[in-house]
């Protein structure tokens, strides 16, 4: 196979294959769907593409996916995640067409998302659904051949609800990101342990004792303040919603709003999903030094147009930091442009938690290739057999052996006649 591919330099294969083999001995789940694949042939005939981060884990993922028969296309989900030895690994070692370009301009981005749509793809696979929205707005003649897709963020999970709820969503898309294997574990424990190596690669700063604040209580932002708190910060929560701002009190947490917030926070770190979270009027008050940095999906829950309208002066101090001077002489502090930062400013999440989340993937394209056609066009679940399917095998794979429930107990959970 000779694939059409737009990568940075191919001469970097053989660092990426290392790599990409160092990743694959922590995803034990995903080798043992990958033997199977192997046997099996599921996915014979059928063309995936995906819009994802091209980083070690997802090369695991598409040569699972090949293993098991599929064509894979892939671009970058962001334009500062890709691992450009990845991307020339997957294209020199698997005929795999990839475009991707660590530092892609906003033009070059959208061309590979429609390098991807070039080729025809039946399912999709999105993280922020940048390729669901283009193929929805340019490509509606495409629409009908496509039986399905999987979407692993809770932005593009929004997104694509969005679309349902419009009636414009034109083919089944099954959240992964909601699977209980994907947002209990990637969500929680990995964005907490990346997201923090992130802002402590750009920064080098220690966080104990300075206030850490963290805009969101979902699972991402729970892992960030449960990681903070580990390295000795005093960490804030800001919330919209009640009932999380509520766990995040009894959580142990102190929960204010933005506005106070800004006004003590040494680093203020975003897991929203929305947009202009952190805007102007929090600039204005923010000490001299404060740290901004973005866990959520897309670089929007920073407003950064608000924020060089106030800057006299722009320096660079560090690879992944750009200070910002204001007329005052404060000096405010953006990580990675404002991006994922524990993919910008570091490796993302650690292979041994994204080995359920692409197990998940791998079995719902399985899924989606046998039973797309039957699905109406809206947003679902990860069916549970799928999720329960990965935990047992994550299980397995830790050799973690647990209880089963005996005749007896399976009756009586059955049943109502029995009571006091």
């Amino acid at each position: 196979m000779h694939p059409t591919f737009d990568i940075t330099d191919p001469d970097l294969a053989g660092p990426g294959e290392r790599r990409i083999q160092w990743a694959a001995a922590e995803m034990p789940v995903l080798n043992m769907i990958r033997t199977r694949f192997e046997k099996t042939r599921p996915l014979q005939g059928l063309r995936v593409g995906g819009c994802l981060h091209i980083t070690t884990e997802t090369a695991n993922l598409a040569r699972t996916l090949q293993a098991g028969g599929a064509e894979v296309a892939l671009c970058a989900s962001n334009p500062l995640s890709t691992q450009d030895d990845v991307a020339a690994a997957l294209v020199r070692d698997d005929g795999i067409s990839v475009f991707a370009r660590r530092g892609e301009d906003s033009d070059t981005y959208y061309a590979h998302i429609r390098a991807v749509l070039d080729t025809d793809p039946q399912i999709t696979l999105d993280d922020g659904a940048d390729l669901v929205t283009t193929l929805h707005r340019e490509r509606t003649e495409q629409i009908p051949q496509v039986l399905g897709g999987t979407e692993e963020t809770t932005t593009g999970v929004i997104r694509l609800r969005a679309m349902a709820k419009d009636g414009a969503l034109g083919y089944p898309i099954i959240a992964v990101n909601d699977a209980m294997t994907k947002h209990l574990f990637d969500n929680r424990y990995g964005t907490g342990q990346s997201a923090l190596d992130g802002i402590i690669r750009a920064t080098n700063i220690l966080l104990a004792g300075k206030h850490f604040v963290v805009c969101g209580y979902g699972w991402c932002g729970r892992g960030i303040a449960m990681r903070a708190k580990g390295h000795g910060a005093r960490v804030i929560i800001t919330e919209v919603q009640p009932l999380r701002a509520l766990e995040a009190a009894m959580d142990g947490f102190q929960v204010m709003p933005l506005l106070d917030a800004a006004r003590i926070a040494d680093f203020i770190v975003t897991a929203t999903g929305d947009k202009h979270v952190v805007d102007g009027p929090h600039f204005k008050v923010m000490k001299d030094g404060c740290v901004l940095a973005n866990s959520g999906h897309f670089n929007v829950e920073i407003n950064i147009e608000a924020l060089e309208a106030l800057a006299q002066a722009k320096d660079h101090p560090r690879t992944h930091v750009r200070e910002y001077r204001l007329a005052d002489g404060r000096r405010l502090r953006l990580l990675a442009e404002g991006r994922l930062v524990n993919l910008a400013a570091a490796e993302g999440h650690p292979a041994a938690v994204m080995d359920m989340s692409f197990a998940n993937q791998a079995l719902t394209v399985e899924h989606l290739w046998q039973q797309g056609r039957k699905l109406e066009p809206e947003v679902y679940t990860v069916p549970q057999p799928i999720d329960e399917q990965v935990a047992k095998l994550k299980l397995e794979a830790m050799g973690i052996g647990i209880d089963t429930l005996t005749q007896e107990q399976q009756a009586y959970l059955a049943s109502w006649q029995e009571g006091t």
